[in-house]
């Protein structure tokens, strides 16, 4: 039986983003269109990818960012609201394990990640040809690359003290590991040196293995990009869980 504070603290994070789901739902959906419609518009006419339309290639990668941006966003911003405004220690005192804790904001995340996602999928839908040969793969990579990016979501909004640390973070680590993973290209387009430095970006394997999903081809086998993000995956659910329950910057 799923505990009720769990559920509790579940429910409060998805009421948090969907009161003002102009900001966390339709916003992202917006930039993603916008995206689409510069780079389809610029390059559909003059870049064919794995065999692929651009603007088709194009597609399931910003879905799938959208979804990784939006669950690491949902999952920090929650963090260290509650960390500046005091309001965590009601949640520190209830009665929750540190795994229901980590559980109730993952879970969260990965609501807004998948509500994005699929916005995103269906005002984008209508500029290409899709096909899905595997959804068993696009729904795994969704939830898999949401989950990744909640728990370090998680990681940050525990480790950073004020909004400055926490957006230096996205900009200099989310936003260059999101944009350089593929969403715009086909790693085998690069230099050999850049092939090699992108095979180190987990997000990578998270983008790819989705875009496989629907076109069943890809950069690198899916059965790798999902080893690859089930062990990033493990690594940051065991360092967030020893974080929580060490109280690790959250409790005085």
């Amino acid at each position: 039986m799923i505990a009720s504070g769990f559920i509790a603290l579940c429910n409060k994070e998805v009421l948090r983003f969907a009161k003002v789901g102009f900001q966390t739902i339709a916003a992202p959906i917006l930039t993603a269109v916008l995206y689409l419609l510069i780079f389809s518009h610029a390059l559909e006419a003059k870049v064919r990818v794995l065999g692929i339309g651009y603007t088709a290639f194009l597609i399931p990668g910003l879905v799938m960012m959208a979804v990784l941006q939006n669950a690491f966003a949902n999952s920090s911003s929650s963090i260290i609201q509650s960390k500046i405004t005091g309001n965590i220690v009601f949640v520190l005192l209830s009665p929750l394990s540190h795994t229901e804790f980590f559980f109730a904001y993952v879970v969260a995340a990965i609501i807004r990640g998948i509500c994005v996602g699929v916005g995103v999928f269906l005002a984008t839908i209508w500029f290409a040809n899709l096909s899905f040969e595997s959804p068993w793969w696009i729904l795994t990579f969704a939830v898999l690359g949401a989950a990744i990016m909640a728990s370090l979501g998680l990681i940050a909004g525990i480790w950073a003290e004020k909004f400055d640390q926490l957006a230096a973070l996205q900009n200099f680590l989310i936003m260059p590991l999101t944009f350089l993973s593929g969403v715009f290209y086909s790693i085998h387009s690069l230099p050999d040196f850049w092939q090699n430095l992108s095979r180190w970006n987990p997000v990578f394997y998270m983008i790819d293995g989705f875009r496989f999903g629907f076109f069943g081809v890809s950069d690198v086998s899916p059965w790798i990009s999902l080893a690859a993000s089930l062990g990033v995956l493990t690594v940051l659910v065991t360092a967030t869980l020893n974080m929580l329950r060490r109280g690790y910057k959250l409790r005085a």
